[in-house]
């Protein structure tokens, strides 16, 4: 489980700042933050969910990978509410929706590990 929710969310997470980058520093459907730091931020932690979903590493890795990155998400997401531009660091500001966005992927990387983490049970 987590190495498919590593694949999927790091290979979006690539196209998102790959995309970012070729557009710009606007607003993405007038609605997403895009600038080169949120790029930056994008290809890099999308890079390193897609090294652990594709790569044959440890699963262990696979796990911690996904679980910092799940809570680096979540903590952006919610300081996003309170301080739309993270302090400083990202020049154009988060709105709403980014901050959901970020909530829902650090709550869905929280429980992929969750999920492997539990013992197997058999039928």
């Amino acid at each position: 489980m987590v190495k498919l929710y590593a694949q999927a969310v790091g290979v979006s997470v690539v196209l998102i700042g790959v995309l970012g980058l070729l557009l710009g520093d606007k607003s993405l459907l007038g609605v997403l933050n895009i600038d080169i730091f949120e790029d930056f931020v994008h290809l890099v932690t999308g890079g390193a969910l897609a090294y652990v979903g594709f790569a044959k590493v440890p699963e262990r890795t696979a796990v911690a990978v996904v679980g910092a990155i799940g809570v680096a998400y979540l903590v952006i997401g919610v300081v996003g509410f309170f301080a739309e531009d993270l302090f400083g660091l990202v020049p154009s500001g988060y709105t709403v929706v980014d901050n959901v966005i970020h909530l829902v992927l650090g709550a869905l990387g929280l429980m992929a590990v969750s999920a492997a983490r539990r013992p197997a049970t058999t039928a």
